[in-house]
């Protein structure tokens, strides 16, 4: 397992992750981290499927106006993990896909969806303490709930201690160890051809 350097470093070159054609990546970490930042910033080529919740509970919002998104969040989160599952199904290229993954259940999920699809796994961890989280949920008007979060914060910070000792995660072929500072600029994913 490749663990990249998570000590926080001032945001220098562009970080660059190898992947197959046939790799689910996931992009994981503490609601708030900058998961959305830094795929959208993502340099990869066209072939390449980038899935965000966001773009689930933007449809929805639509189709819904004026309904909480209490009411529907579960919904969301059954529909963006559909998409996964079929984008690994049926997408020709990487699947890229914005998914906290503090849970161990989630991750197996994912890895679960690879191994059904002959798919690698790449995981693309997210560091960023509770303070810094909460800022970007503030930032981008998406409160989770406090309870919530702080489970969130215990498990996130718990594989973030996991990561730093090289602890091997089992099923995932390579975990990368990023800080925000690191991926300001985004990252590149070269696919292999």
């Amino acid at each position: 397992m490749d663990i990249s350097d998570a000590s926080p470093v001032a945001a220098g070159p562009t970080p660059s992750v190898r992947v197959g054609r046939r790799t689910l990546v996931v992009l994981a970490g503490v609601p708030g981290a900058g998961k959305s930042t830094v795929l959208a910033k993502m340099r990869a080529s066209s072939d390449v499927v980038r899935l965000d919740s966001e773009q689930v509970r933007a449809r929805l919002r639509e189709l819904l106006p004026g309904v909480p998104y209490r009411y529907y969040r579960p919904l969301v989160h059954l529909l963006h993990r559909t998409r996964i599952a079929w984008a690994c199904l049926v997408g020709p290229g990487p699947v890229v896909a914005h998914e906290p993954a503090t849970r161990a259940s989630t991750r197996l999920m994912l890895l679960v969806f690879a191994r059904l699809t002959g798919r690698r796994t790449v995981l693309l961890w997210l560091h960023a303490d509770a303070g810094s989280a909460l800022d970007g949920q503030r930032a981008r008007g998406r409160l989770i709930r406090s309870g919530s979060f702080r489970r969130h914060v215990q498990r996130a910070e718990r594989m973030h201690r996991r990561l730093l000792a090289g602890e091997t995660l089992t099923g995932w072929r390579r975990v990368h160890l990023f800080t925000r500072s690191q991926v300001a600029g985004g990252v590149r994913l070269d696919v292999e051809t």
